[in-house]
């Protein structure tokens, strides 16, 4: 690397180099970390964590490949999410929570909205800066599109429920890493076993590879009935994956498929009820 270099051309060297990402906000010495010891990991208990169970065919992935957030005190998110009882000890947790980062940059805990009871689970990404400021999640432009399609067949939100992974704005509205939704999905897992809703929608290859453990693209996902399973579940719960409403405002062709993924999903909750 030039060592004359000003901080601009320095910055531009390291563009054209392809760094492109910051990767914590203070160095890090590998040399002197790399001569330490490894601390034993920390494993969530079996009993605390949940286990996905794919439809088709896939295997069961087991609670302990899931990485362990430590807080301060030692707890993990698993064995947090795993002590709730009700959605409100849930949404504590998850305000008392302070093994990441992402948090201490967002205003809100950004927890749920619409009827827990209705039988119907939204999940997106992550809040964006409007649902940061409401503390609300899909209260934006994706969110009134989003009301558009639940009314579409015939939800709106007394008859949905809606969440997020990630609970805290990403600054930027950027993506959430895979390591933030990790941390996160202890609780979410923890949130669909509490509402133990009929149906999942599940919006954005964020939400979707997260909850169902593939390593597919939403556009291979989206369209086919997948099933949730948590030992805090009573049964499988059945999984439809479709395009994030804000992918939609950017690519309106494809709301054509996402109409068809909401049909099937009005199909099914017909067959059921």
């Amino acid at each position: 690397m030039p060592l004359d270099l000003s901080p601009i051309d320095l910055l531009r060297w390291y563009l054209d180099s392809g760094v492109d990402e910051a990767i914590g906000e203070e160095p890090v010495d590998r040399f002197a970390a790399s001569a330490k010891p490894a601390a034993p990991a920390l494993v969530p208990p079996p009993s605390a964590a949940s286990q996905r169970s794919l439809g088709g065919g896939a295997d069961t992935v087991p609670a302990e490949a899931r990485p362990a957030v430590v807080r301060h005190d030692g707890a993990t998110a698993a064995h947090l999410a795993g002590g709730c009882q009700d959605l409100a000890q849930l949404r504590q947790a998850l305000e008392n929570f302070d093994g990441l980062a992402l948090k201490r940059t967002a205003i809100s805990t950004v927890f749920a909205d619409g009827n827990p009871e209705a039988g119907i689970m939204c999940i997106g990404e992550a809040p964006g800066q409007e649902e940061d400021r409401q503390g609300r999640p899909f209260v934006g432009r994706s969110g009134k599109l989003l009301d558009r399609m639940l009314g579409s067949i015939g939800l709106d939100r007394e008859a949905a429920y809606i969440t997020n992974v990630v609970p805290w704005r990403p600054v930027d509205n950027r993506k959430p890493t895979a390591e933030e939704i990790a941390t996160c999905l202890p609780f979410v897992i923890r949130h669909v076993e509490l509402v133990d809703p009929k149906v999942l929608i599940l919006f954005g290859g964020a939400a979707a590879s997260a909850l169902l453990a593939r390593h597919e693209g939403i556009n291979r996902l989206r369209g086919q009935w997948f099933e949730f399973s948590s030992p805090g579940l009573p049964r499988p719960v059945p999984a439809m994956a479709t395009f994030h409403p804000a992918y939609l405002l950017r690519t309106p062709a494809a709301k054509r498929e996402a109409w068809r993924d909401l049909l099937a999903v009005r199909k099914r909750l017909d067959m059921d009820s």
